[in-house]
């Protein structure tokens, strides 16, 4: 299906799904390009987020993410349609997002909080991407050494279920848990890696950013660093990648 195709279907999926776990239907949230996501609430009346996504690769098991992380750090998966790539979410409330922090340093602290929260070793038999298979296609990209990548992916350290797109706008307050990460990416790699989103959030002091989270998350600044620079080119922001060279 093409993206087009699935932006004509989408309200007919969203209705479908709210027969199908009997929600009543709120406001839709404004954000989202590739998704389409409302408010709900459940027929005991438990609030929620109702989310049909546009199926593409990065965001394919989002669903097995939230599964493993089990509402640890991570909003908790209520119901999942495959077919119709549709999610039912708790609800984070009042749900504005670390962004929103007047304190910068606080809110990337309170990030490294959730983000330790969320790292858990794959199963046996997992449906996620490797960290080392995707970086020996981003080693070919212009502007990454390959020889760098193939080393970094290869001396990895203990792997676990990566976030992927874990930024400060991907947390948000709530009651269960302070701050609860929403929008997994999913990969299974190092936890030097999963930082790279952190790092490229908001223009700021990259340095700084590098030394506080290596030392609240007790990581290797050298390897978030590197992982940064890989993850930056290989998601189209070069300046984040030449600041980070320089960080």
């Amino acid at each position: 299906m093409s993206f087009d195709e699935w932006r004509a279907r989408a309200p007919d999926i969203v209705e479908e799904v709210a027969e199908l776990w009997s929600l009543r239907l709120g406001t839709r949230y404004e954000l989202g390009h590739a998704s389409m996501t409302f408010r709900a609430e459940l027929p005991d009346g438990t609030p929620a987020v109702l989310k049909v996504g546009f199926p593409h690769p990065e965001a394919e098991h989002e669903a097995a993410a939230l599964a493993i992380f089990d509402g640890r750090g991570a909003v908790r998966l209520l119901a999942h349609d495959p077919e119709r790539n549709a999610l039912l979410l708790e609800r984070c409330e009042p749900g504005n997002s670390l962004l929103e922090l007047p304190d910068e340093d606080e809110s990337f602290s309170l990030a490294a909080g959730v983000l330790r929260r969320l790292w858990r070793p794959p199963a046996p038999e997992h449906p996620f991407d490797l960290l080392a298979d995707l970086a020996a296609g981003w080693a070919q990209l212009p502007g990454l050494d390959a020889g760098v990548v193939g080393e970094l992916a290869s001396s990895q350290g203990e792997l676990v279920v990566c976030h992927q797109d874990f930024h400060r706008g991907n947390v948000l307050r709530a009651q269960r848990e302070p701050w609860l990460a929403i929008d997994p990416k999913p990969i299974v790699g190092e936890r030097e890696f999963d930082t790279a989103a952190l790092l490229r959030d908001d223009p700021g002091d990259l340095a700084r950013r590098l030394d506080l989270l290596a030392a609240e998350l007790g990581l290797d600044r050298a390897r978030m660093r590197l992982w940064g620079i890989v993850h930056a080119v290989a998601w189209e922001h070069p300046e984040v990648a030449r600041a980070l060279a320089a960080a």
